[in-house]
C-alpha cells in the first residue's frame, strides 16, 4: 500500500510517502495507524495525536473505522482550513 504523508506528518516522518505491506490482519485505518505507530520513534510522534489527524483511502475521505482492505493508497494528514 502507498502511504502518502502531508504537512506536519511529512515533517515528524522526513519522507512525504513509503511504499509498505499492511498486515492482512490489519482491518481498519485505526489499526493500520497502530500498526504504523510501532514501526519507529518517529511514527509514534507522527500518529500520537489521532484527533489533530484525518485520513483518505484512495482519495476518499475516511473515518479510523473505516475498512482498509482493497485500498492502494492510504493519505494521513492534519485538519485543513481554507481562507
Amino acid at each position: 500500500m502507498k502511504l502518502v504523508y502531508f504537512a506536519r506528518v511529512r515533517e515528524a516522518l522526513g519522507c512525504d510517502s513509503e511504499e509498505v505491506d499492511i498486515p492482512q490482519e490489519l482491518r481498519t485505518v485505526g489499526q493500520a495507524l497502530d500498526w504504523l505507530a510501532a514501526r519507529s520513534p518517529r511514527h509514534a510522534e507522527a500518529f500520537a495525536d489521532r484527533t489533530k489527524l484525518r485520513f483518505a483511502l484512495d482519495q476518499h475521505m475516511v473515518k479510523a473505522d473505516a475498512a482498509i482492505s482493497g485500498a492502494s493508497e492510504f493519505a494521513i494528514f492534519p485538519p485543513v482550513t481554507g481562507g
